[in-house]
């Protein structure tokens, strides 16, 4: 007999397995002969109340040998010389439907602008230390995409959880930790999700498909509405007969090219505003009501959302344990983000707040028609830069400053490495983003005492939240309704948020294009 029973123990208790084993006898009112085996399903933590309780859902085996629970990695077949199909972007979203192709009997041929993990790193290195961006290689293009360098979340609000299933065991199937498929919120670490995306690279070269780094596309060969080929910066022109748009939300000349080219796309509302960097301990105080968390507790979380004049003012991307990194894309803008390693042991807790973009906000850019929201969130990534001083440092300010519409006279210790320039946020950002902010930080003080304080800084901006162009596609085949060989997949074309929604589509879309229907 196997039963799913969930215990409630404290923090020490539940990370013993004899603990653990103890409340199952208790629970079950059983015998410990009875019992054959146990595993643990699911673990979540309960902050409601000063007495910290962890909650630890169990396979029980009772009586009953329980199976193997050793994960066993797919074989993939060998596609080497099956039908092609092209995907475009070598981040989760084209990863996965590389995977997903080969397992349907397709073969992947893979182009990413950016270059693998491990050479993309060096990059990032330059870019902290001379505050260079490589408008191939940073932050978001590379191998792996946004993720690989900066966090390694895997939450989603997907409801097939089939598909996420499926999700999290090829990333245990390629090294993660099998803590993911138990923890309500799992996170891999920017520190342990290079070494597997190169599993996840080998998997996909082993079987025959093909991965070509340093590989920008530039154009669409069209002829009848379908793409016949696409051309590559190198001069290269590869045929196609299925193409996997899987660009990410930053590849602004691939928008401009599906402008260019007269292929629909539309305008599409996003999320703007600034990170916000706190102390870990006052976060954890918060969150935990107590003056240290010890060491059975992770660095608390966050989640705070607020209506302010009928507009969202919402947490973004909370990384406990955290660093802000630089997300720019191009030389001339300044872009931040966040991440976390898997251990989150920084002394910093940074998260997004952002305010919602509407087409209300678009005015001034309309005659930019469907790339109107793209070129607002350019401009403010340009007004940042040049408060900052036209480097990769980024304009800062106090929280309370902020509010108060001071400039700060200096600022806290942060996590940033290229740098702060203090400056007046409330100026520098646009003024339905800086009053809605100002509004919403007393507002969570309130509901989290102790967070609205001059201790935390305000760096700006965090602008890419999501994409700023949608590429329409067929609610059931997934294909562009004008080009019908073309699968808009991921982020970039509006269809996922974060690692794991995304490379959920990317499996969708490689079904799609061979009639797959999945249960």
């Amino acid at each position: 007999m196997v039963k799913e029973i969930t215990i409630q123990l404290s923090p020490e208790k539940a990370d013993d397995k004899e603990q653990q084993l103890k409340a199952i006898y208790r629970h079950l009112r059983i015998s410990p002969e009875e019992i054959k085996g146990f595993r643990l399903i699911r673990r979540s933590i309960d902050a409601r109340s000063r007495n910290i309780k962890i909650h630890l859902r169990f396979s029980v085996y009772i009586q009953e040998t329980p199976p193997s629970f050793a994960v066993n990695k797919r074989e993939y077949q060998d596609v080497s010389l099956a039908e092609p199909v092209i995907v475009i972007g070598a981040g989760p979203a084209g990863l996965f439907a590389g995977l997903r192709l080969i397992e349907l009997g397709k073969k992947p041929i893979i182009l990413e602008r950016g270059k693998d993990v491990i050479s993309r790193r060096k990059d990032l290195g330059i870019l902290h230390r001379e505050h260079i961006v490589d408008p191939d290689s940073n932050y978001c293009f590379g191998e792996g995409g946004a993720g690989t360098y900066s966090d390694g979340k895997l939450y989603t609000r997907s409801k097939k959880r089939g598909s996420l299933k499926r999700v999290l065991d090829i990333l245990i199937e390629h090294g993660a930790s099998e803590d993911i498929g138990i923890d309500a919120h799992p996170h891999i670490g920017t520190n342990k999700l290079p070494k597997i995306i190169a599993r996840m690279r080998e998997s996909i070269l082993n079987a025959g498909g093909e991965i070509h780094f340093n590989t920008r596309v530039t154009d669409f060969v069209l002829k009848d509405n379908t793409i016949t080929a696409v051309k590559t910066l190198q001069g290269d022109t590869i045929d196609a007969k299925h193409v996997v748009l899987a660009t990410g939300h930053s590849a602004r000349d691939i928008f401009e090219l599906l402008h260019r080219k007269k292929i629909h796309i539309e305008a599409k509302e996003f999320a703007l505003g600034i990170r916000i960097e706190h102390p870990q301990p006052i976060i954890d105080k918060v969150q935990y009501h107590c003056e240290d968390r010890g060491r059975h507790l992770p660095a608390a979380s966050y989640s705070l959302v607020h209506q302010i004049n009928d507009r969202g003012v919402y947490s973004f991307c909370m990384c406990p344990g955290g660093h802000i990194v630089p997300a720019a894309t191009a030389n001339g803008e300044v872009v931040v983000n966040g991440m976390s390693a898997s251990t989150r042991s920084s002394r910093y807790a940074n998260s997004g707040m952002v305010v919602a973009i509407t087409m209300s906000d678009l005015k001034k850019y309309e005659k930019e028609g469907p790339l109107s929201a793209m070129r607002f969130q350019q401009e403010v990534e340009r007004n940042c830069w040049i408060a900052g001083g036209k480097t990769q440092k980024v304009p800062a300010q106090r929280m309370v400053d902020f509010t108060q519409k001071k400039v700060s006279n200096d600022l806290n210790v942060c996590s940033y490495i290229p740098g702060l320039e203090s400056a007046p946020l409330h100026e520098v950002l646009p003024q339905n983003v800086s009053k809605r902010l100002q509004a919403a930080f007393p507002v969570f003080g309130r509901k989290m005492k102790g967070y609205f304080t001059n201790e935390a800084n305000l760096l700006a901006v965090e602008s890419r939240t999501s994409s700023p162009v949608k590429v329409p596609r067929d609610k059931d085949k997934l294909n562009h309704p004008q080009i019908t060989n073309l699968y808009p997949c991921g982020e970039g074309p509006g269809y996922a948020g974060g690692i794991v929604s995304a490379a959920i589509d990317g499996e969708r879309c490689a079904e799609a294009i061979v009639g797959f229907k999945s249960i």
